[in-house]
């Protein structure tokens, strides 16, 4: 995904708990240059969600890292000025959590969906709904 995001020239982040992956136990593990690189990304992200007035926001699979790092980039945008009006979130899991209902589908966005269910079936069928959307738009058929 990384590597598509990079030839795609989208911007991709990875944001960083410490201690929470086997990585960490390495004792070679570069603790500052992984720090600086997740505070890079946690700034890319902001950036993008500044404009992300009428977007759409997907939460994959995370019920706690991503939700928080969500609603401050979020907070930082209106910060800013910026209404972010118009936002759809979209949450993928396989449960319900807390977090993902509260800081990425009710707080900080105009319209939350939630999709509960396994990932190997959910996301190819919204990939293949979203083509169909944007082959319909693109042909000019009714909405």
């Amino acid at each position: 995904m990384l590597a598509a995001a990079q030839r795609l020239g989208i911007p991709a982040t990875v944001h960083v708990a410490f201690g929470t992956d086997i990585v960490h136990m390495h004792p070679e593990v570069a603790g500052a240059a992984m720090g600086e690189a997740t505070s890079i990304d946690f700034r890319i992200l902001a950036a993008v969600v500044k404009d992300l007035e009428n977007g759409c926001w997907l939460n994959i699979g995370s019920a706690v890292m991503m939700p928080e790092v969500f609603l401050k980039v979020v907070n930082i945008a209106r910060n800013m000025g910026k209404s972010l009006d118009g936002i759809t979130a979209i949450n993928f899991d396989m449960l319900s959590h807390y977090r993902t209902s509260k800081n990425v589908l009710e707080r900080p966005v105009h319209r939350g969906i939630s999709l509960i269910g396994h990932h190997e079936i959910n996301l190819p069928l919204f990939r293949l709904a979203v083509l169909q959307k944007m082959s319909t738009r693109a042909s000019g058929e009714a909405n």
